[in-house]
C-alpha cells in the first residue's frame, strides 16, 4: 500500500500543492508582519482614518465638482472619475478609429492600404510614452499665443493655453427637458417597432426623427430654451465660455486613441481576415453590396474572433492612462502620488490604487466575456 502511495502521481501532486499554498501563506504573514514591524520602528501611523480630513490641494481638472477643502477621500473619487473619463473616450474612438483603419488595411486601393499598415507599423512601435510627450511638446509648444489663436473652424481655437470649442450650456430646466427627450425616444423605439415593423429599417428611422425632432424642439421651446450652444469668445488674455480642452488632456486623449487604435485595428482586421472568403462569394451571388455584406455577413462573424483579444486591449488601455502622470493630467495615480506626499500614508494609499485597479479590470472582463457569451456559437 505504502508503494501504491508513493508512486500515486495524484498524492504528490497534491502534497505539492498543499506545500506550495503553505509556502504562500507563510510568506504573505511575514510581509504583513515584517511591514508592520517596520512602520512601527518609524513611528509611522497606519490607518484609513486620514481620508476624512481635508485635502487642501488643488486639482486642476476634474469632471466631478471639486474644491482644496473637500476630503481626501473625495479627491480620490474626483481621480477615479478622471480615470474612467478618459479611458472611456479612449476605449469609444480607440474602437471606432480601430474599424477605419482595419477596412482601409483590407482596401483595394494600395496607397490607402500602405498607409494604413505604416500607421499601424509607427504606432505600434513607438512607445506609448515616448509619444504622449511628443503630443504634450506639440500643444505647449507649436501652437500661437491666446490672442493669435488658430481658428481652423467657426468657433474653434488652438492655442498654447489648449483647445477652446463650442459647449452646451444648462440652464433651468434642462434636467427636465433630457428627462422628456429620453422618454420620448423611448416611447418612440417602442411604438415605431411594431407599427411600421413591416415597413423596412430605413423608412422607420426616418418616421422617428420626423416625429422626435419637432416633438423635441417644442419641449425646448416651451422650457424656456434652458440648453444653448456658447461659442468661446476672446475677453482680455484669455477665452470665456463654451468647451475648454487643457493641453494636457488633449495631449493624453490624443496619444491615447492613436496608440491604442493601431492595436485594435489590427485585431479587427484579424477578426474580417479569420470569415471565410466563401461568405463574401456567397454574398456576391446573391446581388448583395460590398457595403452590406461587410456589415450584415462578416462582421457579425467575425466579433466571435475580435471580442476576447479586443478585451485584453481594453484591459491595457485602462491601465495605460496611468501614463497621463507624465502630461500632468490628473488622473488617479497622480492623485494617489499628491496624497502620498501630503499624508505619507503611502501603504494605504497604494492598496486603495490596486483595490480600484482591480476592481476596474475585473468589471471590464466581466463586462465583455458576457458580450463574447452573447454572441458565441452555441451547438445543439
Amino acid at each position: 500500500m505504502l508503494r501504491e502511495l508513493w508512486y500515486s502521481d495524484r498524492l504528490r501532486n497534491g502534497v505539492f500543492q498543499a506545500v506550495l499554498l503553505g509556502g504562500l501563506i507563510w510568506l504573505l504573514f511575514w510581509i504583513g508582519g515584517n511591514t508592520v514591524q517596520n512602520l512601527a520602528e518609524r513611528g509611522i501611523r497606519t490607518g484609513y482614518e486620514f481620508l476624512q480630513r481635508p485635502a487642501r490641494f488643488p486639482i486642476s481638472e476634474t469632471v466631478l465638482r471639486y474644491s482644496p477643502s473637500d476630503s481626501f477621500f473625495w479627491a480620490y473619487v474626483v481621480g477615479l472619475a478622471n480615470t474612467l473619463w478618459l479611458s472611456f473616450l479612449t476605449i469609444l474612438f480607440a474602437t471606432i478609429g480601430g474599424l477605419a483603419l482595419a477596412l482601409a488595411r483590407l482596401s483595394g486601393h494600395p496607397l490607402l492600404s500602405r498607409l494604413a499598415g505604416i500607421y499601424v507599423t509607427v504606432f505600434r512601435n513607438v512607445p506609448l510614452i515616448v509619444q504622449l510627450l511628443f503630443f504634450y511638446g506639440v500643444a505647449t509648444s507649436l501652437f500661437p499665443p491666446v490672442r493669435q489663436a488658430l481658428n481652423p473652424l467657426p468657433g474653434l481655437y488652438l492655442s498654447l493655453r489648449g483647445v477652446y470649442a463650442p459647449g452646451l450650456v444648462m440652464g433651468p430646466g434642462s434636467g427636465t427637458v433630457i428627462a422628456v427627450a429620453v422618454l420620448l425616444a423611448l416611447v418612440l423605439l417602442i411604438v415605431l417597432r411594431h407599427w411600421a415593423a413591416g415597413q423596412g429599417r430605413l423608412r422607420r428611422w426616418l418616421w422617428g426623427f420626423a416625429i422626435f425632432l419637432p416633438a423635441l424642439v417644442l419641449v425646448w421651446l416651451l422650457a424656456g430654451r434652458p440648453i444653448a450652444l456658447e461659442a468661446p469668445q476672446l475677453h482680455g488674455l484669455n477665452f470665456r465660455g463654451g468647451l475648454y480642452l487643457s493641453p494636457e488632456f488633449s495631449a493624453i486623449i490624443i496619444g491615447l486613441t492613436l496608440y491604442t487604435t493601431a492595436f485594435t485595428g489590427e485585431i479587427i482586421r484579424g477578426g474580417i481576415e479569420a470569415v471565410g472568403k466563401g461568405q463574401w462569394e456567397g454574398g456576391r451571388a446573391l446581388g448583395v453590396s460590398e457595403r452590406h455584406i461587410m456589415f450584415r455577413i462578416i462582421l457579425p462573424q467575425a466579433l466571435r474572433v475580435i471580442v476576447p483579444p479586443m478585451t485584453s486591449q481594453y484591459l491595457s488601455t485602462v491601465k495605460n492612462t496611468t501614463l497621463a502622470v507624465a502630461v500632468g493630467y490628473p488622473e488617479l495615480g497622480l492623485v494617489v502620488n499628491t496624497v502620498i506626499n501630503q499624508t505619507g500614508q503611502a501603504l494605504e494609499s497604494i492598496l486603495i490604487m490596486l483595490g480600484v485597479f482591480l476592481t476596474i479590470s475585473l468589471s471590464v472582463s466581466a463586462l465583455m466575456n458576457y458580450f463574447n457569451a452573447r454572441i458565441a456559437l452555441v451547438e445543439r
